[in-house]
């Protein structure tokens, strides 16, 4: 009796399965859904880009402890306005500043402003990790220095003999 109760009720679940999956899936579909997505995918294409005249600066050869900085600057080259949310350097020695979450609409230039303490040695190259709302997300810059100590003496050319 047991057996025969646990194959019917297994043929009732396989029968109520079947009448519940008897609809066809396109029916099931809402256009305006169709066309809510479609138009918050062409949104998503149009992004921010931020194009940089040039994303590295040279100092050259400076004297340790020489204060330096210069300005990148850049161009919101796309269909969307530009939003920077944070700027980023690899060690203290280098302090980016930035327009914080401050909108640039499409073909908008703005600047990041970089300052370098002049320390280290030798050769010295630093990053600064942009964050912005482009497809990348970040944009790499870089800066690089020559550093001297401050008690070398200078090299001077003699005459040549």
């Amino acid at each position: 009796m047991k057996r025969i109760k646990t194959i019917f009720s297994l043929v009732m679940v396989v029968a109520l399965v079947g009448l519940s999956c008897k609809d066809k899936a396109s029916s099931k579909i809402v256009a305006d859904n169709v066309d809510n997505a479609s138009t918050r995918d062409a949104a998503q294409k149009n992004l921010p880009v931020m194009s940089f005249e040039s994303s590295e600066h040279d100092f050259g050869t400076i004297v340790q402890g020489t204060p330096q900085e210069t300005r990148f600057k850049f161009t919101n080259t796309g269909q969307a306005p530009l939003i920077i949310t944070d700027a980023k350097s690899s060690c203290g020695c280098t302090v980016p500043e930035y327009p914080k979450n401050t909108p640039i609409a499409p073909g908008e230039s703005g600047e990041l402003l970089v300052k370098f303490n002049g320390s280290g040695q030798n050769q010295v190259t630093k990053t600064i990790t942009v964050t912005a709302n482009t497809q990348k997300g970040s944009e790499i810059l870089r800066i690089k220095a020559f550093v001297n100590p401050k008690d070398a003496a200078p090299i001077q050319a003699g005459p040549v003999k």
